[in-house]
């Protein structure tokens, strides 16, 4: 492909490079660089990419755009890079993003069960649908894993374009507010963005709450229709800043547009009768929780925003299953239940545990821990939260990368600390599971928190492979 081609819409300020250069390849990485590609120097928050020009160089890049070029570098110099990253990439691949219906959720929680909903709604109406979230990527059926919640601007594009390539007309995906802030989905118009709820997470990126919900917003910038959930807090705030119609949805506030009435909490899931513009729809849905009921209407929102009856999309809830990961029932074949979640934020666990106080026969256990690296001012307040609604807690680790895993859980004790809730503190998490596999009680409900779709166990940016799932079905086959 041609250099012209590549930069076309790119904010160029100067280059020493042949408009028909031809260029095998896009990097971001100056170590998969090799020769005739084009690299792409980007200021990162951990690493500047202009600290790697001269190895791109030296490995064959044709040629590199930056900010600052250096002395006899074949360069294009652009005001931003990493948004330059973003309009290269979305030339690379021909746009693929503009031939197709793109659909976000944003919000600290209910992105990912959101995203099934709208993703099963619209499979049952005769649509092919990709999906690009937590758990992982779809492409129609064909799964394809994950390692962020919304991938680099390069990456995203590609992926784009595979969703593309296989015949799917619509995409739905979360937007976190990181892929906001860094350009990750710079030039995607959204047809219908979402907002599900703002609660404490990302404070180590983000600094400040206020800075986390406009750094959501951002998405009603690049939408045509919005949907925001009414009973949020910050519901106000997002839609004064939205720059296009929405569509509001509550629990229990009439003056939404899509209202949930009559609900009821089960154990096998909820039930609730939902009112919009006049029309009255029967929803199903097998998964419990209050939360089920709010990702719900939001599925339901978005689907009311692209045109589709409330009733069709109700009758889909009925038939849509669970999430890996999110409410997970683990078979056991025991008295008891153990559920795996991916509760990881005061808000998270305060769900999940009110969730399971609605139907447990039994003693609520939480077993959890906090990741390292991260926001430290959650873990008092998640340990806090757990001792309040859990029967019994176990406070162990999740993530520790490179922090000590105790002083994590030190951290997250100083809340628990004038808490009756019985408590038991093991560092190491397979341990904690089989200690809490060892001591339930008949009607227990144990709720292994923070992992929920996760295989491994990051330590010192290692990932080590632990599965949950595994870790349970291997203690039943040692102790039967």
């Amino acid at each position: 492909m041609r250099l012209q081609r590549l930069l076309q819409g790119v904010a160029v300020q100067s280059s020493t490079v042949a408009d028909d250069l031809e260029i095998r390849e896009v990097r971001e990485d100056s170590r998969a660089v090799g020769p005739g590609d084009l690299f792409i120097a980007v200021r990162g928050y951990e690493t500047d990419g202009h600290r790697y020009i001269a190895q791109a160089v030296a490995q064959g890049a044709a040629a590199v755009v930056c900010e600052r070029a250096p002395e006899g570098v074949p360069a294009v110099v652009v005001e931003n890079s990493r948004q330059a990253l973003a309009d290269i990439a979305a030339n690379r691949f021909g746009h693929p993003a503009d031939q197709m219906v793109m659909l976000g959720v944003t919000g600290t929680n209910g992105k990912t069960t959101t995203t099934y909903l709208v993703k099963h709604i619209l499979e049952e109406a005769g649509h092919k649908v990709g999906l690009i979230g937590t758990n992982q990527n779809m492409v129609g059926d064909e799964v394809i894993e994950t390692e962020r919640t919304t991938p680099g601007a390069y990456a995203l594009q590609a992926l784009f374009a595979k969703i593309r390539d296989a015949g799917c007309t619509h995409v739905i995906m979360e937007v976190s507010s990181h892929s906001l802030v860094l350009d990750r989905v710079r030039g995607i118009r959204f047809a219908v963005g979402a907002f599900t709820n703002l609660t404490q997470d990302h404070l180590d990126f983000h600094k400040t709450m206020e800075d986390y919900r406009r750094a959501k917003a951002m998405l009603f910038q690049i939408s045509d229709k919005g949907v925001i959930d009414l009973d949020d807090d910050a519901a106000q705030a997002m839609l004064a800043d939205a720059a296009c119609p929405c569509l509001t949805f509550s629990c229990d506030k009439d003056a939404a547009d899509l209202t949930a009435k009559n609900i009821e909490l089960r154990a096998d899931g909820v039930r609730f009768v939902a009112a919009a513009r006049g029309e009255l729809a029967r929803v199903l849905l097998a998964i419990p929780g209050h939360f089920s009921v709010e990702n719900a209407l939001t599925a339901l929102g978005i689907a009311l925003q692209l045109g589709i009856p409330l009733e069709t999309a109700a009758r889909a809830l009925a038939t849509a299953s669970g999430v890996k990961g999110r409410v997970e029932v683990v078979p056991t074949d025991t008295d008891y239940t153990v559920l795996i979640d991916y509760a990881h934020s005061p808000d998270g666990v305060d769900n999940v545990l009110r969730a399971v106080r609605g139907f447990a026969k039994g003693r609520v256990v939480a077993l959890f821990g906090c990741g390292g690296d991260r926001d430290r001012t959650k873990r008092p307040k998640m340990g806090k939260i757990a001792a309040e609604l859990a029967d019994f807690c176990i406070v162990t680790s999740d993530n520790p990368r490179t922090e000590e895993p105790q002083a994590i859980i030190d951290d997250i004790l100083v809340g628990m600390q004038d808490s009756k809730t019985p408590m038991q503190v093991i560092v190491d998490r397979p341990t904690a599971i089989h200690w809490a596999l060892d001591h339930a009680q008949k009607d227990d409900v144990i709720v292994l928190m923070g992992k929920g779709h996760e295989t491994y166990q990051e330590i010192d940016h290692i990932k080590h492979h632990m599965d949950e799932r595994e870790i349970v079905a291997d203690y039943f086959a040692q102790h039967r």
